[in-house]
């Protein structure tokens, strides 16, 4: 059964934060693929070559994620395992993250470097645009004029989504339906109609607001 919501970074993000001279700077970003994240990993690894260390994290897919962590020199699970338990904590799914190091001379400890590197994919992950991925049902709603308003009361309150509207001989709603509500929204829609609307399903897949607008991403 498919996952009915799930959070996604849609642009990412960075950040840079300071643990006794030591720069811990955070690049968080969307992946699709395994190996769109490692191709993301070696771009900021080129971009920082010089610097001690590139740790990194990533989850890849929905339902059992590809989970692949790397504390790339640093103390085992003080680099790596905190920041995959931050995405994770977040709820994020298809994202990267890579925390590069520069050493400032002063040993941090194992608690000093969790906590840098927790904090610092905390920051990056806060100038990201992430976005909540819905599954709904696409439809098409058809009525006469004097039942429209009744149509779109029943959009409103039921925070349904009409993507377009057609005026023609009828109005035509285009909407996407949550598909835990399809079932309530189709008798609401009929009720609210008096049985007269005519109700067509074109499609699912996931939507989401996006800069105040529904768009359709799959």
């Amino acid at each position: 059964m498919a996952i009915q919501s799930y959070k996604v970074v849609w642009k990412g993000g960075e950040a840079e934060i300071t643990e006794k001279k030591s720069r811990f700077i955070a690049h968080v970003a969307p992946a699709e693929t395994e190996e769109e994240a490692l191709a993301f990993i070696e771009e900021i690894k080129k971009k920082y070559w010089d610097a001690r260390h590139n740790c990194t994290a990533y989850s890849i897919g929905i339902d059992q994620p590809i989970l692949r962590c790397s504390d790339d020199g640093e103390p085992s699970k003080t680099a790596g395992m905190p920041m995959m338990e931050v995405l994770q904590g977040e709820g994020l799914h298809n994202v990267v993250a890579v925390v590069t190091r520069y050493f400032g001379g002063t040993l941090l400890g194992t608690g000093g470097l969790i906590r840098a590197y927790t904090k610092s994919t905390q920051e990056g992950i806060k100038n990201c645009q992430i976005i909540t991925k819905r599954l709904g049902k696409r439809m098409e709603v058809r009525c006469d004029y004097s039942t429209s308003g009744k149509i779109q009361y029943v959009a409103a309150s039921g925070s349904v989504p009409i993507l377009d509207t057609q005026y023609t001989d009828e109005v035509a709603f285009d909407i996407v339906v949550p598909m835990d509500l399809v079932g309530k929204i189709k008798k609401d829609f009929m009720e609210a109609s008096g049985g007269k609307a005519a109700i067509k399903e074109i499609g699912e897949g996931y939507f989401a607001e996006i800069d105040g607008e529904i768009k359709i991403l799959s």
